[in-house]
């Protein structure tokens, strides 16, 4: 991992860059649209939306106003829950292929593990995949009892799953078994949405770096082999983010960070949620 055009290397052979923008809560239009070329100004090629964001066509404005060739770039999209099943999820797909005005999309997701549907959309991946329109498919917020139902019908198993995973919810099990599967793990939220930032642990670890507490919990995923997005609007923030490959943390940092683990989550449960 020597810049921001590292990637990790999918079990489909699909290269996925390491680091990447989120575009959760930043709103359609100028907001979205700034965020996504400053990102891109400062190197990232990977920018991760969804259909529930309501900013893919923001994001697509973004990367027509870039300027950077389309095949350089790795663009997240993900089916929300109300479109999921097999016909509603590939007219999800066209809905949001044209809001990001793309021919392809690099990674499409099953956004979160829907009870007696997330199969049947799964199917309708696999036949995106298969068609060529998406590079690879994955899934996310989903447990291990969840992969291990949905792989035991399927034709291709997921290439990621995106999980909310930060020091406060290391995930070790869900990574140990991700590793197994050939599965890559890729963290959302991965600062906690900001809670972590004023940790005293944390803050003495940075000092030690000369960097910032962010910059220090981005680079543990990093070296944990975990693809990372974190979310700003702001450019400043966004180049700072992306200031990782200069320094690594030794192992006993590394295992502090990970101590800090209280299977605390800050978003929701996979396990119980109403949405």
């Amino acid at each position: 991992m020597e810049n921001l055009q590292s990637a990790a290397t999918l079990h489909n052979g699909v290269k996925m860059p390491w680091l990447g923008l989120g575009v959760f809560k930043v709103k359609d239009g100028d907001e979205v649209v700034q965020s996504v070329k400053s990102a891109i100004k400062a190197g990232y090629k990977s920018i991760d939306t969804a259909a529930v964001y309501q900013n893919e066509e923001g994001v697509g404005q973004a990367i027509k106003e870039a300027g950077v060739p389309r095949e350089e770039l790795f663009i997240t999209t993900k089916v929300w829950n109300s479109d999921q099943g097999y016909d509603s999820t590939i007219k999800a797909f066209e809905t949001s292929l044209k809001k990001l005005g793309l021919d392809y999309i690099d990674l499409y997701l099953i956004h979160w593990p829907v009870k007696g549907k997330y199969k049947e959309t799964w199917k309708a991946l696999e036949t995106l995949y298969k068609e060529k329109r998406v590079k690879a498919i994955g899934v996310s917020n989903f447990q291990i009892h969840h992969l291990e139902d949905l792989m035991q019908d399927a034709e291709i198993n997921p290439m990621v799953n995106q999980v909310e995973l930060h020091p406060l919810l290391n995930q070790t099990e869900l990574r140990e078994f991700s590793r197994k599967q050939d599965i890559q793990i890729e963290a959302w939220s991965p600062l906690a949405q900001g809670e972590l930032l004023e940790n005293e642990a944390l803050k003495e670890i940075a000092q030690k770096y000369s960097k910032s507490v962010a910059q220090v919990i981005l680079r543990w995923d990093l070296q944990n082999e975990i693809v990372t997005i974190p979310k700003s609007v702001k450019e400043h923030r966004i180049i700072e983010n992306a200031d990782l490959f200069d320094f690594e943390l030794t192992s006993e940092d590394m295992d502090k960070i990970s101590g800090l683990n209280e299977n605390r989550r800050v978003g929701p449960d996979p396990d119980n949620f109403d949405f």
